[in-house]
């Protein structure tokens, strides 16, 4: 019997390490990797472009409805390849909560974030300003209003070892 065609979502502060987790769950669960972030740009999914902050401002009713599409035709294709997908991004808990089985909000200390943002190149106000999203849990909030099913997955000193483990309970809570 084939298995169940599964939705997870990796959110969280950008530097969190969401894609780092994303692509290697993709690849222990064998589920199709979805770049949310790169999508919407592709597609368009933004009203405007804030150069203060260097980033396209969302039309996140717009995105939802597109990612829904999207989890649609991966379902439908799900036939012949593989059972699931995970979308990436820090917008993808705007998945409304009943298209996803689990949403996986990734974590870690603030010291590591303000350093993996660094090195981003980001800029001053926008470190802060995802230094305060991950204090106030900006992400899992959302999450969890959008009606999600949230687990976390701090990120600050995970390896290899503790992905895996991670997968493992995935499919556990999928059962």
């Amino acid at each position: 019997m084939k298995p169940r065609f599964v939705t997870l979502i990796v959110t969280g502060t950008p530097g969190t390490g969401k894609t780092t987790l994303a692509k290697k769950l993709s690849l222990l669960l064998d589920y199709t990797y979805f770049d949310v972030n790169s999508f919407v740009k592709k597609a368009h999914l933004y009203g405007s472009y804030d150069a203060k902050r260097h980033s396209y401002v969302v039309d996140e009713a717009k995105l939802a409805r597109k990612l829904v599409k999207v989890r649609e035709k991966a379902l439908k294709a799900s036939k012949t390849a593989q059972n699931g997908i995970i979308f990436d991004s820090h917008l993808s808990h705007f998945l409304p909560g009943k298209y996803a089985d689990l949403c996986l909000v990734t974590r870690c200390s603030l010291k590591t974030l303000q350093h993996r943002l660094q090195e981003k190149g980001y800029g001053r106000a926008k470190i802060r300003e995802n230094l305060d999203a991950e204090i106030f849990d900006t992400c899992l909030a959302e999450a969890q209003e959008n009606g999600h099913r949230v687990v976390t997955f701090n990120t600050t000193t995970a390896k290899t070892a503790d992905v895996k483990a991670f997968a493992a309970k995935i499919k556990k809570l999928l059962m």
